[in-house]
């Protein structure tokens, strides 16, 4: 599988929500399978390795909690999050104490949903994958450093930040709402110059060591870097 492509598995015995997810996360690069109740989303968690789940609590015969409290009970700790229409306070407790990751109330932005995905599956990726890679660039997510090829590259904190949500995410437009919520924690608004002022000083920096920019601007759209370049 390729590490920039998330999978993911939505669980909910509503299709209209299934399929109103599904094409809001296809669009932004994700890879959706769809299950109408527990029991298939089970069998396909034996079958096949996601990166999350997106699990309805309220299924008919096998409820949302009852697949989260099985799949922990197999030691699989893919991230979940749990989707409902109970806004209780008490319901949510139960969710995470069961061993959910994060708990989305129905009716949800899709904005918010798919921060929350950005933020569950980045944190995975971070753990399962130590040294990420792009062409001669590589950066180490445990003592935040980059090197082009064996040469260390010298880094703002805020520039090593962009530098690994951009590896995290190669080969995807990635818009300044995006970054502003991962990299500034919604601190700055999109029109903000900090953004534009961190991202042009790191792509000088690997301008100047790899001969080439690797990070393209998308007028209109946002930043994508392209693992492809020489």
């Amino acid at each position: 599988m390729n590490m920039n492509t998330e999978e993911i598995l939505m669980v909910d015995d509503e299709r209209a929500i299934r399929l109103a997810v599904r094409t809001a996360l296809t669009r932004e690069g994700m890879h959706v399978t769809e299950a109408a109740d527990g029991s298939t989303a089970l069998d396909l968690l034996k079958q096949k390795h996601f990166d999350l789940v997106i699990l309805d609590v309220m299924m008919e015969n096998v409820s949302g909690y009852q697949v989260l409290q099985t799949m922990r009970a197999w030691g699989d700790h893919t991230p979940v999050m749990m989707l409902s229409g109970k806004s209780d306070e008490m319901d949510q407790v139960l969710g995470l104490g069961f061993g959910a990751d994060s708990y989305l109330t129905k009716p949800f932005h899709f904005e918010e949903l798919e921060a929350r995905i950005r933020s569950l599956t980045r944190r995975r990726f971070i753990q399962e994958n130590v040294c990420l890679k792009c062409g001669h660039i590589s950066f180490d997510t445990r003592t935040r450093k980059a090197h082009i090829d064996s040469e260390e590259l010298s880094l703002t904190r805020k520039e090593s930040a962009l530098l690994e949500y951009f590896m995290l995410h190669q080969n995807r437009i990635i818009s300044p709402e995006e970054l502003i919520e991962h990299i500034w924690d919604g601190s700055v608004n999109s029109f903000s110059n900090s953004i534009r002022v961190h991202i042009s000083s790191l792509r000088k920096k690997l301008r100047a060591a790899l001969g080439n920019d690797p990070i393209q601007n998308k007028v209109g759209q946002g930043y994508i870097l392209m693992e492809d370049l020489k």
